[in-house]
């Protein structure tokens, strides 16, 4: 009795099939991987120390420095002229992050997040999120504005505080009339004059992206399987 033999012959549909989502996974899988790397690096700049930078007219800000960096300022709160960021939830929650200009003694400001508070559906009423005026120095890591992920075009409205959502560095230098130094201090959990400061440099590390990379790889692999598994034919 002649032993079963087959032939390396694939089909024409299962070679396209395989040669357009092979790619195609691998890609997904490799984009994975890069991300890991990225939110490694911004986990570990999240967690260095060094010693603090001051800011003034002639910092850079986030245009020179790296971002969470630790730095200092000292001026005063313009407690007149807030911005409360909209859309932020914390533990299932929604709520506000408190924006407070520092106004420097040469005169530029620097946006401070005091951190974040509850949003009462309730009522049209402003939170209180009054501070001093009184000369302080306030320390924290450097950030960027949060970014929407489309970039649209927006308006503020009048009066104060102001309610906004992905504000531009020109935008709120408009409504304040006033120079910031590029990007915003996360205010450190042990000052004064705070909200709610769990600050983190993202929601989930790079783990989870490792984790999607090796499922789109694995995906990768099994297409290979099922398709040599189909190209393999019995011959007589």
């Amino acid at each position: 009795m002649n032993a079963t033999r087959r032939r390396f012959r694939p089909g024409v549909p299962a070679t396209l099939f395989t040669a357009f989502f092979l790619p195609l996974l691998l890609a997904l899988g490799t984009w994975q991987l890069n991300r890991a790397g990225e939110k490694q690096v911004l986990f570990d700049d999240f967690a260095a120390g060094g010693d603090p930078v001051a800011l003034d007219a002639a910092s850079p800000g986030l245009d020179g420095l790296r971002r969470y960096a630790p730095v200092q300022a000292a001026g005063r709160y313009l407690g007149a002229r807030q911005f409360l960021l909209d859309n932020w939830v914390e533990d299932s929650q929604a709520g506000y992050r408190v924006l407070t200009p520092l106004q420097l003694a040469d005169g530029v400001a620097v946006l401070v997040d005091r951190g974040w508070i509850p949003r009462d559906f309730s009522t049209d009423v402003a939170p209180v999120i009054d501070v001093s005026a009184e000369p302080r120095t306030v320390s924290g890591k450097l950030d960027r504005l949060p970014r929407p992920g489309i970039e649209l075009e927006t308006t503020l409205a009048p009066g104060w505080p102001k309610v906004v959502q992905f504000p531009s560095r020109d935008e709120l230098e408009g409504a304040l009339g006033l120079r910031l130094v590029p990007g915003l201090v996360l205010l450190d959990a042990d000052q004064p004059d705070g909200f709610r400061r769990e600050w983190r440099p993202s929601d989930f590390g790079p783990e989870r992206h490792i984790g999607y990379a090796v499922q789109w790889f694995a995906l990768a692999i099994t297409l290979v399987v099922l398709y040599l598994a189909w190209s393999f034919r019995k011959t007589d």
